[in-house]
């Protein structure tokens, strides 16, 4: 199946060149009427994922982003390099591996912080939006993290398909990220065809801490859903649990593991009410300490 690269980082750079010595007001400004102007959807896509959350975009690329531009250009072109190595060769194995036959868009892109990478729709078609600045930040610009960023959210791409494929609609809430998390983080190391752990690269001790605090991540999640309070802190970059983020990824994958080798990887994919399914496991790991 076709694969198409939608590489925008030349144009960012091209623009980086003669906004950089302008406020950040100013740039962010321009960041959208120049540089993003060409790919308008992609700038929808962006704006609106911030409007859903109810978060003001522009306060965010003003504190967090956009001031860093300069400081994480080295690290972004290895990132950029990295994908345009990768993106084909891991998407060709991740079919074979995972048995799915799919078009794709993939985007390399310097963005508002939406994320190291994105499973979407882009012109209709399924689509993986890498954003470079995100990817800086988190530490994941070398080899081993990119091709595990890249599997991962491939295997994001493969669930959807199969769930759109047989008339399941996607869910949320805080069940369902950490099922659909879980689900990429195993598709990560079956498209690898070895443990990975992309969110790792950009802390030596990550893995570990989060081997030896898995009992406490699942009672601190269900006491965290419980309370109806948000599990952001499991997920987003941006956010800790004693020093250390994205540990949601682990627990997820640890719960779906679980769940992969008891029905199988299609029909997981393909599952109702998560919670029913992953509440019991998450009560064993919690309880396993």
């Amino acid at each position: 199946m076709s694969v198409k690269i939608i590489d925008t980082f030349p144009k960012f750079l091209t623009w980086w060149e003669s906004a950089q010595g302008k406020s950040v007001d100013e740039q962010i400004k321009s960041w959208a009427t120049e540089y993003m102007s060409s790919w308008p959807e992609l700038l929808s896509l962006q704006i609106g994922d911030y409007e859903a959350q109810s978060l003001d975009w522009h306060q965010i690329a003003r504190e967090r982003i956009f001031p860093n531009f300069g400081a994480r250009l080295t690290e972004m072109y290895k990132a950029q390099q990295g994908l345009r190595e990768w993106i084909e060769p891991v998407y060709e194995r991740a079919q074979q591996v995972l048995g799915f036959r799919s078009e794709a868009v993939f985007i390399i892109y310097v963005g508002i912080g939406c994320g190291a990478g994105w499973t979407t729709k882009y012109g209709g078609l399924p689509a993986i939006l890498f954003g470079l600045e995100n990817i800086a930040e988190c530490g994941w610009s070398e080899f081993p993290a990119i091709r595990g960023l890249i599997a991962h959210e491939i295997g994001h791409l493969a669930h959807f398909y199969w769930r759109e494929r047989n008339g399941r609609s996607i869910g949320t809430g805080p069940w369902w990220q950490l099922y659909e998390e879980g689900f990429a983080q195993v598709c990560e190391s079956l498209i690898l065809e070895m443990p990975s752990w992309h969110q790792a690269h950009g802390d030596k001790e990550w893995l570990d801490w989060c081997q030896s605090h898995i009992s406490w991540l699942a009672t601190t999640f269900l006491e965290t859903v419980d309370n109806n309070a948000p599990v952001s802190p499991f997920f987003a970059s941006w956010y800790t649990l004693h020093g250390k983020s994205q540990t949601g990824y682990f627990l997820g994958y640890r719960a779906v593991k679980v769940l992969q080798e008891q029905i199988g990887l299609r029909r997981l994919a393909l599952i109702e009410n998560v919670e029913t399914y992953l509440r019991p496991v998450l009560e064993q790991i919690a309880n396993s300490g």
